[in-house]
């Protein structure tokens, strides 16, 4: 017990002798057992730089890049909701052509297919790993994705819903809408009816 108390002393006066008491005035620079990258090097805004081709430390944003904290216009292409109000929008706003198509299907593939499957039925690759709750898109009654309006969709897809993640910091608007009518173009491949398809193009179905 005697030696606990020995080293006991010892250690506290070795730490009174290097920190000091608290309220004690010194000139000494503190120590930081964990600094906390209270320094490190970084760029004065106006300043002149070398690293730069145009020798500035203030840069440009990238093009299409928008503030986090700015006023953005509020339509309903960047919003899916009616603008001046909350609803959301019935339709796609956007011209739904091939290369919206083509490019909802990449983006389905890379964001959405893990979970939701290539066909959209809900068994992607994370079913598989336990996870179980992930909507079906061709659902006409639980959750009802089917009849969901395009700019719910949308909406989802922005902020997430539920157990899904949002993907609006990964997904432009434009994206985000391809992805829409790549979703509802599944929805067709399994629900849709022969009354969908144009009369001039029916004679092609088998």
């Amino acid at each position: 017990m005697r030696y606990i108390f020995i080293v006991w002393v010892v250690c506290v006066a070795v730490v009174v002798g290097f920190a000091g008491f608290k309220g004690d005035k010194t000139r000494r620079p503190p120590i930081e057992l964990f600094p906390d990258m209270d320094r490190q090097p970084k760029l004065r805004p106006q300043a002149e730089n070398a690293f730069f081709k145009d020798g500035r430390s203030s840069q440009l944003p990238p093009q299409g890049t928008i503030a986090r904290n700015s006023r953005w216009e509020q339509t309903a292409e960047n919003t899916g909701r009616i603008p001046g109000g909350t609803n959301f929008v019935n339709a796609i706003p956007v011209p739904v052509t091939s290369e919206l198509m083509a490019r909802g299907q990449e983006r389905y593939t890379i964001y959405c297919l893990p979970c939701h499957g290539a066909s959209g039925d809900g068994k992607g690759v994370t079913s598989k790993l336990g996870m179980t709750l992930v909507g079906d898109l061709h659902d006409q009654k639980g959750r009802k994705l089917v009849t969901a309006s395009d700019g719910q969709i949308f909406d989802t897809i922005t902020n997430g819903r539920n157990l899904m993640g949002a993907y609006g910091s990964v997904l432009d608007p434009k994206d985000r809408w391809a992805v829409v009518a790549y979703v509802r173009a599944l929805q067709l491949s399994r629900l849709g009816l022969l009354d969908d398809i144009p009369a001039a193009d029916r004679a092609s179905i088998k």
